[in-house]
């Protein structure tokens, strides 16, 4: 799956550590991915109406202050293990949301704001994460509050649970299927790690942007489930191998970067389309 012409310009301008891009670096990107300059210079367009991008004195542009939130939520997976903290076995409850009454209006966005946050559904209008992660229930509440979840859905702990109830909270994860997306995600960077290098410099851009984007899509979007449901060796063994393929993606599109006279990015460009997940920013990846 090839990225759309809004979700490639979000995905090169959130890897600037500062400065901005031209807009010729940003169709010659788009012609990597078959991407027309027409349909991105009309992409650019609309981001920039809605402040997703800015443009700079020089005509030049950058990540707009919308897209900031997300950016942080993003750039956390280097470093997932400060994010979660023992778990004490209580859960935290988003209550009064149900996937029936749920559409693509108002209502949809709650939804997508827990799904991002690996909030599942435990009865109708209940659902439920572990209560693991740095920051606790009053952390929860302000990153759902910033991914649009409405100040009037209640966002609170849940404790003691009966037996069965407590049975089926637990259930709501494949973590037979976590584990096992570990592992392959975690080959595959060590295979493409080892090729790109010998890779022509275009082939390496989108092979490492594919496949870096898919692997920091994966982390992000991890439920982050204590150790007693999921160990967490093979999440952090993810985490390392996509660390050192930043460095080797990074290398694959410095000439590029340097062509341009862009900055040297923070981490790899990347397909992450993380925006077409949260109701906030519904949209920008169609």
């Amino acid at each position: 799956m090839r990225p759309t012409a809004k979700s490639l310009i979000l995905d090169l301008l959130s890897t600037l550590r500062r400065g901005s891009m031209p807009v010729r670096a940003l169709v010659a990107a788009g012609n990597f991915f078959g991407i027309e300059e027409n349909a991105l210079r009309v992409a650019l367009t609309r981001l920039l109406a809605r402040g997703l991008v800015e443009r700079d004195e020089r005509g030049q542009y950058r990540a707009g202050s919308r897209a900031e939130a997300l950016d942080r939520w993003i750039k956390r997976w280097r470093t997932l293990d400060q994010a979660v903290r023992p778990w004490d076995g209580t859960w935290v409850a988003a209550l009064g949301i149900t996937a029936r009454t749920a559409d693509r209006g108002s209502r949809g966005e709650p939804l997508r704001a827990l799904r991002f946050l690996a909030f599942r559904e435990l009865v109708p209008g209940v659902h439920v994460r572990p209560d693991n992660l740095a920051g606790g229930v009053a952390g929860l509440r302000g990153h759902l509050s910033a991914l649009g979840l409405a100040p009037s859905v209640l966002v609170t702990a849940l404790h003691e649970l009966d037996r069965i109830t407590e049975a089926r909270a637990r259930r709501l994860w494949d973590v037979r299927a976590l584990g096992r997306a570990y592992r392959e995600a975690r080959a595959a960077l060590t295979a493409s790690e080892a090729r790109l290098p010998r890779l022509p410099p275009r082939e390496a851009m989108v092979e490492s942007f594919l496949l870096g984007g898919r692997t920091i899509r994966q982390l992000v979007l991890d439920p982050l489930l204590p150790e007693s449901l999921v160990p967490a060796a093979e999440r952090e063994a993810l985490v390392a191998a996509m660390r050192r393929y930043d460095r080797v993606g990074r290398a694959s599109w410095a000439s590029f970067m340097r062509g341009f006279d862009i900055l040297p990015e923070a981490r790899t460009p990347a397909d992450l389309r993380i925006v077409e997940r949260v109701g906030g920013l519904e949209g920008v990846g169609t």
